[in-house]
């Protein structure tokens, strides 16, 4: 008997989408933002203004560049700075409610942050994808005024404007992300390899609520691709 494929595929692309949308897993039993390490979690010593740091946590890798002096840049999905100017309220570590909101609003915010709220417990890797781009690693002090260059409010976009591609373009000059790619390739995957319109229809319905599409887009327009796929 052929199991039903819509079930896993949805689950396969909402963990996708997770991944991409940098939310928090909290610990289980726990009811609330979990708080970040107090200062002094992390050995600062050994970081140089314009590395590039990755944090890895179960569904995902978030990124920032290093300014010196405790300080992290990183793009941050956020709704708050779309309702409100106050930059004390904005300042606070982003929460998990503001996050999916900013998501969903396609607004997000370049932020400088400690370390500490920066990793939020996790362990941090040092300028790991530079071996990936070999000769294009920039200077690390034009790594950090790029990004000091672009703190403040920006559009976000899963696809095409996510914390990877802030952190790839400061670093190496071209905004790319390879976990955008991932993704990508896995909505392919669900459409070729389980051949169900339904499932087609909610990769569709997650890409308008979410990636960040043109306000122009229309929903033939966004579904023509994932027929394709299908019929390829």
């Amino acid at each position: 008997i052929m199991k039903n494929p819509v079930p896993q595929a949805a689950s396969l692309l909402l963990e996708k989408l997770m991944l991409l949308v940098h939310i928090r897993p909290l610990p289980a039993g726990s009811g609330g933002e979990t708080p970040p390490p107090a200062p002094g979690y992390y050995d600062t010593s050994c970081f140089k203004r314009g590395d590039l740091l990755e944090v890895p946590r179960t569904l995902f890798i978030h990124f920032g560049i290093y300014l010196g002096e405790n300080r992290v840049a990183h793009l941050m999905p956020d709704i708050l700075p779309a309702i409100t100017g106050d930059c004390r309220q904005i300042q606070q570590v982003v929460t998990n409610k503001r996050l999916i909101l900013g998501v969903i609003a396609r607004t997000a915010s370049v932020r400088v942050d400690t370390v500490e709220d920066f990793a939020y417990g996790g362990s941090i890797l040092v300028n790991h994808m530079d071996r990936l781009f070999e000769d294009q690693v920039l200077g690390s002090e034009e790594a950090a005024r790029r990004a000091e260059k672009l703190v403040g409010t920006t559009a976000y976009s899963l696809l095409w404007n996510n914390c990877e591609h802030f952190v790839t373009y400061c670093r190496y000059g071209a905004p790319v992300s390879f976990q955008t790619d991932k993704f990508c390739e896995t909505v392919k995957m669900i459409i070729r390899d389980q051949r169900s319109v339904l499932a087609s229809m909610l990769v569709g319905l997650a890409s308008i609520v979410c990636l960040g599409l043109a306000p122009s887009t229309t929903l033939p327009t966004i579904f023509i691709p994932f027929f394709l796929w299908m019929a390829g």
